[in-house]
């Protein structure tokens, strides 16, 4: 492990704590060299399945890029990033339970969207219009009266 203030690679692990779920390990560490601390987390490396887009190309599943996409859609609501964790955990989570190797990217988009819904509206519609490629304003409204619809608020 480097040292994130001094590029050191000697430090000595001074707390450990699985977290609430023991998931993962947060592990508090002290540098050798320059005396400073830092935390780093550790879990399991577990294979998730590949990625197929819509070309047919196929790239490993990202949940950074995840992350960001449904961040993006939350710009400037009032959705705390602990739920945005939880969603991306969820989705990660199903995943892995598959067991299949490949998943269609498609089948995420999805499972984001059906999550973001019941998080936020105005970012799930967000999700949506980049995500459904609507081809007009008619489509968009009518994904609206639907999302209306599925809240039990007729348009």
């Amino acid at each position: 492990m480097r040292c994130p203030f001094c590029s050191a690679t000697e430090d000595k692990v001074v707390d450990t704590r699985p977290s609430e779920d023991e998931q993962i390990v947060r592990r508090r560490r002290e540098c050798v060299g320059c005396g400073k601390r830092f935390t780093t987390y550790e879990r399991v490396e577990e294979l998730l399945p590949s990625v197929v887009k819509k070309d047919a190309r196929r790239e490993p599943f990202d949940r950074i890029k995840l992350l960001a996409g449904v961040t993006k859609a939350c710009e400037k609501r009032p959705v705390p990033m602990a739920a945005l964790e939880e969603l991306a955990d969820s989705i990660e989570r199903s995943l892995r339970e598959t067991g299949e190797k490949e998943i269609a990217s498609s089948k995420i988009g999805d499972a984001v969207l059906s999550r973001l819904r019941e998080i936020d509206d105005v970012a799930y519609l967000r999700f949506a219009t980049v995500y459904m490629h609507f081809k007009d304003a008619n489509e968009l409204l009518s994904e609206v009266q639907r999302l209306l619809r599925w809240k039990g608020q007729d348009p």
